[in-house]
């Protein structure tokens, strides 16, 4: 089984940042494709980004190029989702996924097959 532990989530003003991290309790994480998901209640779950098992590609939705970065540490079987220039539109609960046989590209959430329970991220305008 394998279970993955978001945190780094919280309130921050329009402008600000925040870094979320993702551990992973697989050995073979570098199996895994990782992404990251976002949530508002009422809507489908977002692609924000996604990265390929060795970390040499990244994709990102169009809202987020430019500001958010995500980026993995096999060594610490950790990603991570740098936010920076944060906007009150981002606000959101975001989730971890991975997959070991997908496409980090593949923005169809339900092609994903292991998740974390998420972490809130509030922007304040």
């Amino acid at each position: 089984q394998v279970q993955l532990e978001e945190s780094g989530g919280g309130l921050v003003q329009a402008g600000g940042s925040l870094r979320l991290s993702c551990v992973v309790s697989r050995r073979t994480f570098s199996d895994y494709a990782m992404g990251w998901f976002r949530q508002t209640p009422g809507k489908a779950r977002e692609f924000v980004a996604g990265i390929s098992r060795t970390g040499g590609r990244t994709y990102y939705v169009d809202s987020v190029k430019d500001r958010f970065t995500i980026s993995r540490d096999n060594a610490k079987n950790t990603v991570y989702l740098q936010m920076n220039s944060l906007k009150p539109e981002d606000t959101a609960n975001y989730f971890c996924a991975a997959d070991r046989d997908g496409s980090a590209a593949d923005r169809d959430g339900s092609r994903w097959h292991y998740w974390g329970q998420g972490t809130q991220v509030t922007v304040s305008s």
